[in-house]
């Protein structure tokens, strides 16, 4: 969890709100393609509550090979680029990802708003009490919380409430620099953290589709990825 009353020595705050267009250039699939699905699967048979309760054996092997994959990809350009400016900025990363490329690339201060795939949680009552760690790429059916249900991702699915969101709202709201990368701020309740940065924020997008994207005027725009953009872009 993100230190709130961590101190540093006066530095400027940036944080930073990643997307799945961070993750793609470490060859991580994007959420959904063009097509409206996620690795052939229809997004309701398997990123929503009904879906486990329908199939979780379904449900737990799509996101082991998600994790499968995550454990075979490595942190690009962009996440080491992050950590460099940890040495000029107090710098918080919020991320939609639920990989921990940033993690592993050396970032100490990491909000999962959406889970973290690495994780799980009990499916049972009381979800957000515990996360238990994944040993490896594989979930098991075997495998229960503390109370005996059944362990599921630690991910957030879509009709289901986002945990972290405040905390995510309160770290935007005391930002100096708000950096977007990867994402188009068109899902919600995520898109609506950007309007929690103060006036004097200085706010910045990056991404290889931003000039398709309706993006508030308030932001600087660069389009390209973030492997292209952020080694020279200019944050002081």
């Amino acid at each position: 969890m993100v230190n709130l009353t961590q101190t540093f020595n006066m530095k400027k705050k940036l944080v930073v709100f990643s997307g799945a267009g961070m993750s793609a250039e470490s060859g991580i699939s994007t959420f959904r393609d063009s097509g409206g699905l996620w690795e052939k699967h229809n997004i309701e048979d398997v990123a929503t509550p009904k879906a486990w309760k329908k199939d979780a054996n379904l449900v737990s092997d799509f996101y082991n090979q998600r994790r499968k994959q995550i454990l075979e990809s490595f942190p690009n350009e962009a996440h080491i680029q992050l950590v460099k400016w940890e040495e000029s900025f107090e710098t918080f990363v919020i991320t939609q990802n639920i990989d921990d490329l940033h993690e592993r690339a050396g970032s100490r201060n990491v909000l999962h708003l959406h889970g973290n795939i690495r994780m799980a949680k009990s499916s049972g009552p009381n979800q957000e009490k515990k996360y238990y760690p994944v040993n490896g790429w594989e979930l098991k059916i075997s495998d229960v919380c503390d109370d005996g249900y059944r362990l599921r991702p630690h991910v957030v699915w879509f009709g289901e409430d986002v945990p972290a969101y405040q905390q995510a709202a309160e770290i935007i709201a005391s930002a100096d620099i708000l950096l977007v990368i990867g994402t188009s701020l068109q899902v919600y309740p995520a898109a609506g953290l950007i309007h929690e940065a103060s006036s004097n924020c200085r706010k910045i997008i990056v991404d290889l589709h931003v000039n398709e994207f309706n993006i508030p005027s308030f932001f600087e725009q660069y389009q390209g990825s973030a492997v292209e953009v952020l080694p020279s872009l200019n944050l002081t």
